[in-house]
């Protein structure tokens, strides 16, 4: 069964960024009461100030168990929960320290099924309920220097999947949004990295409104990418071997260690 937005309490993750603050947008606009959750709070009051009524504001860490079992408990009873935290986790694996490798997998994998588990009993409940995660095209296809974002997304995606199966018939959906590389904001657009023309971008809007079109279809996965963007996710899944050296060719390596340094301070 469908979730009504309307009226609806929605809590994202990530929502001091790009991604977040349209998907908090878009939430709002549709009659939602949305829930601001990220460790940058002076980002979150702008957004809420924005937005006015219908928002709250629940800063937490997200690499802190502590901090996520109290926002679970802040923001129990929400109709709709949207994990879009993550860090970039992009370069050379032997270059991430111990610590840092720890970092992405709390926010990007760990958060993601701690809060699920915590806020989706309530949902089995009253028979109605949606969870979109944000994962990436690199959760179906890897390349040079994306060794543990990809780990991470890949984990997510498959992680989703399997969380759907478990709630089939509980009213309860689940939907995982796949976002190619994403221009004017996120972590992408931050890394300053130019890509050759016959790639693509697509725009956090159209993020947004894929999470939306999750939660009033029920669809499992939605990519928010361009064509051949999304062939690549296609054929990897198919022969990664055989994309794995046409990326080479085409220069992956070469955008992936660009991407990798613009990313460095974010680790």
């Amino acid at each position: 069964m469908a979730l009504t937005l309307d009226g609806c309490r929605a809590l994202i993750t990530g929502a001091s960024g790009g991604i977040g603050h349209a998907v908090a947008r878009e939430l709002h606009a549709r009659g939602a009461t949305v829930i601001l959750t990220s460790r940058r709070a002076e980002m979150l009051a702008r957004l809420h100030d924005e937005l006015g009524e219908r928002a709250e504001v629940l800063p937490a860490d997200l690499t802190d168990a502590g901090a996520v079992e109290s926002l679970a408990q802040e923001a129990a009873g929400v109709d709709l929960f949207v994990a879009n935290a993550a860090l970039p986790a992009s370069g050379p694996f032997l270059d991430f320290e111990p610590r840092e490798i720890d970092r992405a997998l709390d926010v990007n994998l760990r958060s993601p099924m701690q809060l699920a588990r915590a806020l989706t009993p309530a949902m089995v409940d009253r028979g109605s309920g949606h969870l979109v995660f944000i994962a990436s095209i690199a959760g179906k296809v890897s390349s040079p220097g994306s060794s543990l974002y990809s780990g991470t997304k890949f984990g997510m995606r498959g992680f989703a999947f399997g969380l759907r199966e478990d709630l089939i018939g509980t009213g309860v959906g689940v939907t995982t949004v796949l976002p190619g590389f994403i221009r004017e904001a996120g972590m992408f657009h931050d890394s300053g990295v130019t890509l050759p023309p016959w790639v693509g971008t697509r725009s956090p809007e159209q993020v947004a409104a894929a999470v939306v079109k999750g939660v009033e279809t029920g669809r499992a996965e939605i990519d928010v990418a361009p064509l051949t963007v999304r062939a690549g996710g296609w054929v990897g899944g198919i022969a990664p071997a055989a994309l794995a050296a046409l990326q080479r060719r085409l220069g992956g390596s070469e955008i992936s260690r660009q991407m990798g340094e613009g990313q460095k301070h974010k680790r």
